[in-house]
């Protein structure tokens, strides 16, 4: 318990009512989770506003309330706690509440378009192969000592990220490594955390929808580097043409990564197939079960901090070799008639052109090469036909089809896609809707050496329709479809 005078230290305030004494056993910002003894933030969403829910958080029990706006009528024996911004209190106040457990651990930022999942669970399987107690908080799952929990998105709020780092530090992990979102420090949920070093990817179109514009989204992601302390350090991939700009008015200690260009980390690949890529890095060979520049990029980003945390040169080169790929991330499966099939979470613009790059830079154009793709729905519009003419212009058939609908309509999606591509290339274009059938059409169609890339939903495991999650699983789908292949 702690004394909501002790939960709102640095935050802003602009006025109180009632005593700030008052000991706090609880924190919500929704309101159906409030008992007895809690704090409730009232949160403006984008759905709803936590301000029409006070009356309900204190019928549930909430002792304290911080809002932006005070009611005209307000209960006696309430705490009120008027502030600039709430989700900013939110924030701090969920810090001070897990007694700063961000002060007590070297946390690590990634964030970025692409790579931000590949690079922090890398770095989490790197730690925990070299024997340190290291956590990992990705899109896919928050694990530490042994533990796993799914993931719901990718950076989660103030009072999940701070509960789950309070746990790990109860359970002596040094190291943790964090995927934040564009989504998650515009909405200030890692206000308030103390980060040891940032990881800046890259930059690519995607979440206009939700920023507005493309420098409104760098500017975002720029925030992050421009709050981290100078005891940090934040390591920029330059061969993005917005890695310099991360830095700039940046406090922290300046390093970079490259592959095209000069940095602080470079290498260079030397040989490359399906089965992975031999690597020239920091003057020595490294074998890699990694495919493709983007992830020799992710690789370098991940003894770039190895080496910032203080992991031996040697040590470091010596356990990249054994990092296998991240689920769903360029995921190979070999069918029994020899084709190669490839699911891949790729579902930027920039991310497909990255993994067929790839594809085209080992194939030897004697198989065909067939990618099923779609877009999301309630998700960035303009990338849509971005996607499909990347997928046409660098495939020799592609079928197009749902991703995650959410609450769209996906034959509306699909047109949008379609609108990409030109009357030519619609001749090697299908149209499927159904992603089941999309798969299934594409996995009977494989030849011996033909390699079938399956775009979108990578590591995934359900399929958003009209606002429900059924159980989708790409991988699985594939391994059903290809199995009597011969």
């Amino acid at each position: 318990m702690k004394t909501v005078k002790d939960l709102l230290f640095g935050v802003q305030i602009e006025s109180v009512q009632g005593s700030t004494e008052v000991m706090v056993d609880a924190l919500a910002f929704d309101s159906r989770k409030v008992t007895a003894q809690t704090l409730f933030v009232a949160i403006k969403g984008e759905a709803f506003d936590g301000h029409d829910f006070i009356d309900q958080a204190i019928a549930n029990g909430a002792s304290v309330i911080v809002c932006e706006t005070k009611p005209q009528t307000v209960l006696e024996g309430v705490v009120w706690i008027v502030v600039k911004n709430t989700r900013k209190a939110l924030a701090i106040v969920a810090s001070h509440f897990f007694d700063n457990p961000s002060k007590k651990i070297k946390l690590v930022g990634v964030t970025g378009t692409n790579g931000k999942t590949s690079v922090t669970t890398l770095l989490y399987t790197l730690f925990l192969h070299l024997g340190y107690p290291v956590g990992l908080l990705s899109t896919i799952a928050v694990k530490y000592n042994g533990l796993s929990f799914s993931a719901t998105h990718t950076t989660p709020d103030p009072i999940q990220i701070n509960a789950r780092l309070a746990e790990m530090v109860q359970n002596g992990v040094e190291y943790c490594f964090m995927e934040v979102s564009s989504h998650g420090i515009a909405q200030e949920r890692t206000e308030g955390l103390v980060f040891a070093g940032g990881v800046f990817t890259n930059l690519t179109h995607d979440h206009l929808d939700y920023h507005g514009s493309f420098a409104a989204y760098r500017d975002v992601k720029k925030q992050f580097f421009d709050h981290l302390p100078a005891t940090a350090f934040a390591l920029t991939n330059i061969d993005d043409k917005n890695g310099d700009y991360m830095l700039q008015n940046c406090q922290a200690q300046k390093r970079s990564y490259a592959l095209k260009n000069y940095g602080d980390y470079t290498a260079k690949i030397l040989e490359k197939n399906f089965e992975g890529m031999l690597l020239s890095m920091a003057n020595q060979e490294v074998w890699t079960a990694l495919v493709g520049s983007f992830n020799a990029s992710n690789l370098l980003a991940v003894y770039g901090v190895a080496q910032q945390l203080g992991v031996d040169k040697q040590t470091a080169l010596t356990a990249l070799s054994v990092l296998k790929n991240v689920d769903g991330r360029f995921e190979t499966i070999l069918t029994p008639n020899k084709a190669i099939v490839i699911v891949d979470y790729a579902h930027t613009p920039d991310a497909l052109k990255n993994v067929l790059q790839t594809i085209a830079d080992i194939r030897t154009r004697n198989e065909v090469l067939t990618t099923v793709v779609g877009c999301g729905g309630n998700r960035d519009v303009e990338k849509r036909p971005l996607m499909a003419q990347a997928a046409v212009q660098m495939s020799d058939q592609v079928i197009l089809t749902s991703d995650n609908p959410r609450n769209e309509d996906p034959e509306k999606i699909l047109d949008e896609m379609e609108a990409g591509i030109s009357p030519d290339q619609s001749r090697k274009t299908l149209r499927i809707t159904d992603r089941k059938f999309a798969i299934k059409a594409a996995c009977t169609r494989l030849n011996p050496a033909d390699i079938l890339l399956i775009a979108g939903k990578g590591h995934e495991k359900f399929q958003e329709v009209k606002g429900i999650k059924t159980p989708f699983d790409d991988i699985a789908l594939v391994k059903e479809f290809c199995k009597t292949l011969a």
